[in-house]
């Protein structure tokens, strides 16, 4: 507001203020720049929250981000799911496994929490109960271990 009353001044004939007019001009541009390179480093960690964590987020990572970045995160989520099964055949291909490639198929894992039942790729059902240990494919349990109901046991 004081830059467009001084940019009034000038045109009627201040032309003393015209250096001070485009400093403040040069501090918005900055402050802008500033602006935008913060948000879209915000919007590139929400991005990488989509492939950390699957489709859901933790409540405690929801509450720190505004409506806008999580109507922009369930936009994005649409919009790789709907890449995810144009690819790979009728069943589609999920690109959120095996984020780092794996060194075996099956991995040991403990159960951190009741889950319930959980089917394997040959139609068995394991019961996951707390402090229960398996044998899994890897493929399966990712997404469980992520989000905190498996842990892999490193023995």
């Amino acid at each position: 507001e004081r830059n467009q009353a001084d940019v009034s001044e000038a045109k009627a004939g201040r032309t003393d203020l015209i250096f001070l007019i485009r400093f403040r001009h040069c501090c918005l541009l900055r402050n802008q720049r500033c602006l935008l390179a913060y948000l879209y480093d915000r919007l590139l960690r929400i991005r990488a929250l989509r492939w950390e964590y699957g489709s859901v987020l933790p409540n405690a990572i929801q509450f720190h981000m505004s409506a806008e970045e999580v109507e922009w995160f369930n936009r994005y989520k649409k919009s790789l799911a709907t890449y995810m099964r144009s690819v790979g055949g009728e069943e589609g291909l999920d690109l959120t496994q095996d984020i780092k490639p794996p060194k075996s198929l099956y991995i040991e894992v403990r159960c951190l929490r009741d889950h319930g039942e959980f089917e394997v790729e040959d139609g068995t059902t394991i019961l996951l109960k707390k402090n229960s240990q398996h044998f899994l494919p890897r493929w399966k349990c990712e997404q469980l271990i992520r989000q905190g109901v498996l842990e892999h046991v490193l023995s």
